[in-house]
């Protein structure tokens, strides 16, 4: 085998590999000898086949299997001894000269091919005892223990039917037809249908409409579908609802006692409590840990300066795109919608793509020279999480993980993520900073923008 480097251009790279016609004729003898023993033809006793005879009736499917068996073992045998590292699996370039591959084939020429690849850049990780990072943290007062009671409370809410004029807070049950120039559009018609007034769930307008009915009213209300209605044939729409009123019920809160809470599966109104304030810790937590994520990225991102494969760029590129067309596709809106135009967009998503490749190529470095290594147990508590989104499909989607190897790969990598982060995260100075609940979901938003 003759290898010669065609290409060496920053990260990529080409090989031109050629495999002596003596070297293919002397495999395809070899495994022409283990047929032998192996074939039943008619005319000859087992094992007593000539090997010519071998050549004539299976030499041409059998030259076909050495060859795609010599590539692949020749491809791995040059990218090994080069001691590099592809970013991906090296693209195969064969002859397409039919006349050309005819003489491989019949072992009158050598076969020449072309490996191209690209290699992962040496790494050098910057000293993670001297990243400097901060965390916000908050504190769960007590008044926010009461309101998240009081939520679960009002989420408990019962409604009893009573007499006079509906208000805030009461849940109007309701026949109504919409109509967007004097006719009726799907979905714009039901009967029965119950509506808590000043809850917003219907368009602007339909709620304040109902406001001050009762029942048995008839009345129509004036609406206007939002510019950014789901339903595009119905956005920006102005449209009319034929309405009649079957019933007014005001709400009756759950009282919250000890008996409240047994309803719930806890002892006791302080252990609901108790459960109100860790979930709210936990709330916390994982928004303070997304801020910390994103301080030590950032950090990572500055202190890492390297040239990334522009194959693994382009591939996240056209996935990241793939998902925000499709986003601005579904809900009816352009670019500059957005205020910003495709071309603006689109360079900022490659400036994106090239961080987010360059940060997995960081991450991947310090996971490895730490030994990073995932558990099997983890694995299926990821899996167990993922089944558990889909209530019903339990079995169809367990199922799916555990026949699709690939899928089943994708779960390890949020886990490998998040444990390399922790490694880091140990090993640097991290400073804590209060800040209130507002400042905390606030800033929470801002990064979700970037």
């Amino acid at each position: 085998m003759e290898i010669t480097e065609t290409t060496s251009d920053g990260l990529k790279r080409e090989l031109k590999v050629k495999i002596a016609a003596s070297e293919l004729s002397d495999r395809l003898s070899k495994r022409l000898d283990e047929l032998k023993t192996q074939v039943n033809l008619k005319g000859f006793r087992p094992g007593k086949v000539p090997v010519d005879h071998l050549r004539k009736v299976y030499g041409r499917s059998v030259m076909a299997e050495i060859l795609e068996q010599t590539i692949s073992e020749s491809t791995q045998k040059a990218i090994s001894d080069r001691k590099e590292r592809p970013a991906f699996d090296p693209d195969i370039s064969v002859t397409e000269d039919s006349e050309e591959m005819e003489k491989v084939i019949a072992g009158d020429s050598d076969l020449d091919y072309t490996i191209s690849f690209e290699v992962l850049p040496d790494i050098e990780i910057t000293d993670l005892t001297k990243l400097k990072l901060e965390k916000p943290v908050v504190d769960v007062t007590k008044k926010e223990i009461d309101q998240g009671l009081q939520r679960i409370g009002e989420d408990a809410v019962t409604y009893k039917k009573k007499d006079g004029k509906a208000k805030e807070g009461d849940q109007v049950t309701i026949d109504y037809e919409g109509k967007i120039d004097g006719k009726p559009f799907d979905g714009g018609k039901a009967d029965g249908a119950p509506v808590v007034l000043g809850k917003g769930v219907f368009i602007p307008g339909f709620e304040e409409g109902l406001s001050g009915a009762k029942a048995g009213d008839k009345k129509t209300i004036d609406c206007k579908f939002p510019d950014e209605y789901m339903a595009k044939e119905l956005a920006g729409k102005e449209a009319k609802f034929d309405v009649t009123v079957n019933e007014v019920a005001g709400p009756e809160l759950a009282k919250l006692d000890d008996e409240f809470a047994k309803k719930l599966g806890y002892d006791t109104l302080a252990a609901l409590r108790d459960a109100v304030e860790g979930q709210l810790k936990q709330e916390y937590e994982n928004v303070s840990r997304t801020h910390l994520k994103r301080d030590l990225l950032d950090n990572l991102d500055k202190k890492h300066k390297f040239d990334v494969p522009a194959t693994l760029v382009e591939r996240e590129f056209e996935s990241v795109w793939q998902q925000v067309t499709s986003e601005l596709e579904k809900v009816g809106r352009t670019f500059e919608d957005e205020d910003t135009t495709e071309k603006k967009a689109r360079k900022e998503y490659e400036e994106l793509a090239e961080r987010r490749v360059r940060l997995g190529l960081v991450l991947s470095e310090i996971g490895s020279k730490s030994d990073i290594q995932i558990s099997d147990e983890e694995v299926n508590q990821a899996l167990m999480e993922r089944v558990q989104q889909f209530p019903g499909q339990e079995r169809e989607v367990f199922e799916f993980y555990q026949k699709n190897q690939q899928a089943l790969a994708e779960l390890r990598v949020p886990i490998y993520e998040n444990k390399v982060v922790d490694h880091i995260v140990e090993q640097a100075t991290v400073k804590e900073k209060k800040v209130s609940v507002e400042e905390l979901f606030k800033s929470a938003e801002e990064e979700d923008e970037i």
